[in-house]
């Protein structure tokens, strides 16, 4: 477990960004880190990656398979994002094969575009996040630090990034990311901290917005018609998750918009095999314990 405490900042003799957080990051967790602009967000996530030192209180139980995306990464260079990575993974301990394979493997994964010799400072900004994405999973985290990280990516990486997300948190690690849109943290955390003043506070898991439910929809497309992908379903009101298991999308909806969401279904004529109404968020959708306010 990753601990803070007491945890404060500030760069010279300037003004205290963070102070007395105390923080917990326990296997299994994705938290959201939420604040204004300019509230401490990026700094207490390098603090937590083991980038930035604090000036005052400590940090224990950090692993030392840390994968980091920072909000800003720096593309311009003439080397392939496949040398890069490799590099990268050389560094991290892999051998040169490993490293050339895991690369390529991610590569293919967040489909890059312009491939594994697509040089970096050709690149945008949302596949310079791809890369910047692979460098952090090159070895599997034990902890995911990711900031701003759908930032520029296409609607085909949003996905991806959420199944890694689940994907690390499901075999033990723990993911901290941060992200402006209210309905990112709700679709991905299972708890969340928020910044205010320098100072970090627990604001509660999924349970804490209301009892959500699940509406497991089979896709049976209308003659002629396409099965819809499960990103389409975000524009619906009250969706905060969609995810494809097999021949079924898998809707988290706030209570309140569950019947509007099962009309559109309905009109769509796709037929609903289950409705779940749950009533502790985590039992489904994460196992992040609830924390006093730090």
């Amino acid at each position: 477990m990753l601990r803070c405490e007491a945890v404060g900042k500030r760069y010279g003799r300037g003004r205290w960004i963070l102070r007395d957080v105390d923080m917990d990051v326990c296997p299994g967790d994705v938290l959201a880190v939420v604040g204004d602009n300019g509230s401490g967000k990026s700094t207490l996530l390098r603090i937590l990656a083991g980038s930035s030192r604090p000036t005052s209180g400590t940090v224990s139980g950090r692993s030392p398979h840390t994968g980091y995306v920072p909000d800003r990464f720096t593309a311009d260079d003439r080397m392939s994002a496949l040398s890069y990575l490799g590099h990268m993974g050389r560094i991290r301990g892999l051998s040169s094969a490993a490293a050339h394979d895991r690369a390529n493997l991610l590569i293919d994964r967040l489909a890059l575009a312009g491939g594994p010799e697509a040089p970096l400072r050709t690149l945008s900004k949302g596949n310079a996040q791809k890369v910047a994405l692979a460098q952090a999973l090159l070895v599997e985290p034990d902890l995911l630090v990711l900031d701003e990280p759908w930032s520029g990516l296409d609607t085909a990486a949003h996905a991806v990034l959420g199944d890694v997300i689940g994907e690390v948190a499901a075999r033990g690690g723990a993911v901290v990311f941060t992200d402006h849109r209210e309905s990112v943290t709700e679709a991905h955390a299972t708890g969340t901290y928020l910044i205010s003043d320098g100072r970090v506070t627990w604001r509660g898991g999924p349970e804490a917005a209301g009892d959500p439910v699940t509406v497991r929809l089979v896709l049976r497309a209308p003659a002629g018609g396409a099965a819809p992908a499960e990103q389409d379903w975000y524009a619906v009101p009250g969706v905060v998750d969609a995810a494809r298991r097999g021949p079924e999308i898998v809707l988290r909806v706030r209570r309140e918009h569950s019947d509007a969401v099962l009309l559109t279904a309905l009109r769509h004529r796709w037929s609903v095999e289950r409705l779940e109404r749950i009533t502790d968020g985590r039992r489904a959708f994460g196992a992040g314990a609830r924390r006093a306010a730090g």
